[in-house]
């Protein structure tokens, strides 16, 4: 089995709500997410995936779509006021957690067709998520550790 990454950083905001944590406020991270394709052949380049290819598919994507922007459940409060202001919003249907989170971006990169087994998404230096399918055990594959 071959594997590569690809590591992706990006900034954002959020909050959760039904939520009694301090994550209830209106606060940003430093994303950082590591991709991770894997499969048993190599194309006729002997890759798996052109690292660039990863980044012009799936990197792209979140620097347009979400770097820089208020990630929310669509149905929350602060929505009117912050669109009022003209704040770049990005609206979905779950809770914006690091696990949700990972999982959009999983099933983004699948439905363009790439062979992703996990993404993993560090909110902090400390603390991430990740999502996979169909892991022996509910356990994704550990990835590579965040660099410092």
């Amino acid at each position: 089995m071959f594997r590569v990454t690809r590591q992706i950083d990006f900034c954002y905001g959020h909050r959760l709500l039904d939520y009694q944590g301090k994550c209830r406020h209106l606060h940003g991270h430093n994303g950082h997410v590591v991709l991770a394709l894997a499969d048993t052949e190599l194309d006729e380049r002997g890759m798996l995936l052109d690292f660039g290819e990863m980044k012009q598919i799936v990197h792209r994507w979140i620097d347009e779509e979400w770097d820089h922007r208020m990630i929310l459940r669509r149905d929350d409060p602060a929505v009117a006021a912050l669109t009022e202001l003209g704040e770049p919003l990005v609206l979905i249907d779950v809770n914006p957690t690091a696990e949700n989170l990972a999982r959009l971006i999983f099933e983004y990169a699948k439905q363009r067709g790439l062979p992703v087994v996990e993404v993993r998404l560090w909110e902090t230096p400390k603390c991430s998520a990740s999502y996979c399918e169909g892991a022996s055990g509910g356990w994704c594959e550990s990835g590579p550790p965040r660099p410092a």
